[in-house]
């Protein structure tokens, strides 16, 4: 366990280097939160009986979103795995005295952590400045925020789960460009990332929400704006542990099969 603690530190600090490629990014979160917020707020002051989440969660919602983009975007894909495989320069990883699997986790964890670390504060930090209903509001109890910091947690090793399954299939297939695609495309869809879950049509939103995309964002931002609450963020959570399980045991063996497979050619 230590050498793949010891690989996750060395990625996080080498991820948080980038500094520079970070605050680029925070003025296209900023403009984007704020937009959507004006769209939702003009729709919701037109018909407020017909919103299916209150302002103020919808908000935090928005803010906390994009605060948390690297964590849960799934088109946030590491080509350099995937290439690795596709170009036979995996074999530099199978000669370490390590589990490939458990290598590629402690990296995916520790590249998506150290980009969200550095984007986050700012966009929290304008949220909270920006007047209701268009700004973030803590007035969350400790018990819900600890849930939310948990449900988080399990959110990120969903979603690198996920891009594991995905990384694993290239030991399978010639080209992933098309499951890279429909990944992303399922995702922003069921995941709530182009609407909030709660917006969708009452079919299509329980089969988001039993998915292994809506156990990613969709969980821990609603658990904050207290859309989920009660004895659902038991469920909820529950879910999460559920596909994260089942994803990280579909992707090991799925890796597995295919490192008995593969055959690296040259000299």
């Amino acid at each position: 366990m230590r050498k793949y603690l010891s690989f996750f530190k060395m990625r996080l600090m080498a991820g948080l280097q980038y500094r520079a490629a970070a605050l680029a990014g925070l003025s296209t979160q900023f403009v984007w939160g704020g937009m959507e917020i004006l769209i939702y707020r003009a729709f919701w002051l037109e018909h407020p009986e017909r919103f299916p989440m209150g302002m103020e969660a919808l908000a935090a919602y928005v803010w906390l979103q994009q605060a948390f983009l690297t964590f849960f975007a799934l088109w946030n894909w590491e080509w350099e795995i995937i290439d690795s495989v596709r170009t036979g320069s995996v074999a530099y990883e199978l000669v370490r005295p390590t589990d490939l699997y458990g290598m590629w986790m402690a990296r995916s964890l520790a590249v998506r952590l150290s980009r969200g670390l550095l984007r986050a504060l700012p966009v929290i930090l304008l949220g909270v400045l920006l007047p209701a209903p268009w700004g973030l509001r803590l007035r969350v109890s400790p018990a819900v925020f600890a849930l939310f910091l948990l449900s988080t947690a399990l959110m990120l090793v969903v979603v690198c789960a996920f891009s594991l399954f995905v990384y694993a299939l290239t030991f399978h297939m010639t080209d992933t460009n098309g499951v890279t695609v429909l990944s992303v495309a399922a995702a922003d869809l069921l995941g709530g990332a182009i609407v909030p879950l709660p917006f969708l049509p009452e079919g299509l939103r329980q089969i988001a929400e039993l998915s292994p995309f809506g156990a990613m964002q969709n969980v821990p931002l609603r658990i904050f704006g207290g859309d989920i609450a009660g004895a659902d963020i038991p469920a909820a959570m529950g879910l999460q542990v559920f596909w994260a399980a089942v994803l990280i045991a579909g992707g090991y063996a799925l890796m597995r099969a295919g490192l008995r497979r593969t055959v690296i050619a040259g000299g």
